[in-house]
């Protein structure tokens, strides 16, 4: 007997048939829609996909009508920044009336104040603003989300950050993936000791998150406001060398070759890629590396959204994610940066919805078990209020997830339904 049969939809988009790997160039249109279509699930595993008259629905402990509604993988938020004190909505009131993040800076302000914020703040404090934070990605749709250090910024606290992200796996149904990011930025007590504070990142910060299995990842903003090419390259070598795995912020705010950097260490994904070079682009190719874009980031600044097109039609694999911080994107929903990429990337939807599932999955090394509903992986899906996957990106700026589902559990129900 089954644990959990949904019947009727309206469709199932599987995303499936990748052979867990992550889908490039045209094929990032194949998203595998079935109609009048079922899903079962197994000890949290997917047992079935396919025709609602090729399942028997009263074998099943559970059933739940899907009629008139759209199912699809759970979305995977390979980016985000969800661990951290204060808010930043002063200095956002600032620009908006035309001060430059430069003034703010200069005024004590930006991502020192996130810092000040976050070292002062208590372990508990941080649990909890985080706990809220992934509820509001499980309310739009997010099943796994990475988190990633960097406002710690000093072994103690960037330890702090990595112990409650590993706290937090037993306290939410969401599953988190964490990552190291002590080299975010060169924090201002080190301002003038650069060179001290990249020792620190490399003989006390990653042998002691490499020692603890803090983290899977470790990551470096590669910019010339934060950490040049050698330094990053010098920070991923130690990182390899204690087993963990490369992640890259690359050529967010100039063509600096991070993206070039991600491909040599074969990171699995690099990240922003607003200013990506020609050269970037082949040489991601070929180390398998995921173009992974922010468009909620340059929503908030006001800056020009990435060229998904260029990439995807160079033969890159892309995904989406939030980067949702408190500086640059303060916002948990995936379901936004969607439509976004289709108002302002160029993508198609068929394009984005891969982006959210298997493509974000392989962002994380994930594509084998998550990303998409076929038989044996994980059973982590979602029911939406509308009749096809259209609509969920057409009608913008409203939630149309009813329910969730993550480990073959229904952790999330709404009892709404969108027009």
């Amino acid at each position: 007997m089954m644990d959990l049969i949904f019947y009727n939809a309206n469709q199932v988009v599987t995303a499936g048939g990748s052979n867990g790997a992550a889908r490039r160039g045209a094929d990032m249109r194949e998203i595998g829609v079935i109609e009048d279509a079922a899903v079962g699930v197994k000890d949290g595993k997917i047992t079935y996909v396919g025709p609602s008259d090729g399942i028997d629905i009263s074998d099943a402990e559970r059933t739940v009508s899907a009629m008139g509604k759209t199912i699809l993988p759970g979305f995977v938020d390979s980016h985000t920044h969800l661990v951290f004190a204060g808010a930043r909505e002063e200095e956002f009131a600032r620009r908006i009336a035309g001060a430059t993040y430069a003034e703010i800076a200069a005024s004590g302000g930006g991502i020192n104040t996130t810092v000040k914020a976050t070292r002062a703040a208590s372990k508990v404090e941080l649990t909890e603003y985080a706990l809220h934070r992934l509820d509001s990605c499980l309310g739009f749709g997010s099943t796994t989300v990475e988190i990633k250090s960097g406002y710690g910024l000093d072994t103690e606290n960037e330890i702090k950050m990595l112990e409650v992200i590993n706290e937090l796996k037993d306290l939410h149904v969401v599953e988190i993936v964490p990552t190291f990011l002590g080299a975010h930025t060169i924090p201002f007590d080190y301002k003038d000791r650069r060179e001290e504070y990249l020792r620190m990142v490399l003989e006390e910060m990653l042998p002691e998150v490499a020692s603890r299995r803090l983290a899977e990842y470790c990551d470096v903003f590669v910019e010339q406001n934060a950490f040049s090419l050698e330094e990053a390259h010098a920070v991923f070598t130690r990182a390899r060398e204690l087993g963990l795995k490369v992640r890259v912020h690359a050529d967010q705010i100039t063509a600096g070759s991070g993206s070039e950097l991600a491909a040599d260490m074969h990171a699995a994904s690099a990240d922003h890629l607003d200013h990506i070079s020609d050269e970037g682009i082949e040489r991601m190719k070929k180390s398998g590396t995921i173009a992974t874009m922010l468009p909620g980031v340059s929503l908030f600044l006001g800056e020009p959204f990435p060229d998904a097109r260029r990439l995807i039609d160079a033969g890159l694999p892309v995904a989406l994610a939030t980067d949702a911080n408190p500086g640059s994107c303060m916002s948990e929903n995936i379901q936004l940066m969607m439509s976004l990429a289709a108002l302002q990337m160029r993508m198609t939807m068929e394009e984005i919805i891969t982006a959210v599932t298997i493509n974000a999955a392989a962002a994380l090394d994930r594509a084998d078990t998550h990303g998409s509903i076929e038989e044996g992986k994980q059973a982590d899906f979602l029911m939406f209020d509308t009749p096809t996957y259209h609509r969920i990106i057409y009608h913008y700026g409203v939630n149309h997830l009813n329910t969730v589902v993550k480990n073959g559990r229904i952790v999330l129900e709404k009892r709404y339904a969108n027009a």
